[in-house]
């Protein structure tokens, strides 16, 4: 929704260059959020959807913060600066949003790493060692 609300708010600006990475954070959000409600990401086992939710919220927030500061600094209309300010509250929540995403790639690491092939393999030996 906020990146819909910044789009708009660059469409109605002299700033509307910058509308292209509002709508296209907006369709992406669009199609994860579809994704999951459709249950495509069980679908689809060999994407890692975590890992493209983590990645479009680091490139989200650094795009937000990179356009927010030009339409503020550069451009003096009200529609500009609203989307500036915008921007700026998007880079807050797209930065929690991969804080918590990462915390949860960094838990889904540590449960992958304990149920590694090479763990698996230490324990037979070890038990065909107990065996002899």
């Amino acid at each position: 929704v906020l990146s819909f609300i910044i789009f708009i708010c660059y469409i109605a600006s002299l700033a509307t260059s910058f509308m292209t990475a509002p709508l296209l954070e907006f369709l992406l959000a669009l199609f994860l959020f579809f994704a999951y409600a459709s249950k495509l990401n069980e679908k689809f086992k060999g994407l890692y959807w975590p890992l493209m939710d983590f990645l479009r919220c680091v490139t989200a927030a650094i795009i937000y913060f990179a356009i927010s500061i030009a339409a503020v600094s550069k451009y003096n209309d009200g529609a500009s600066k609203a989307a500036g300010v915008f921007g700026f509250i998007a880079t807050i929540v797209y930065a929690i949003d991969f804080y918590i995403t990462f915390n949860d790639l960094v838990t889904f690491l540590k449960q992958g790493s304990s149920d590694s092939p090479e763990g698996h393999k230490s324990e037979d030996e070890d038990s065909n060692s107990d065996s002899d």
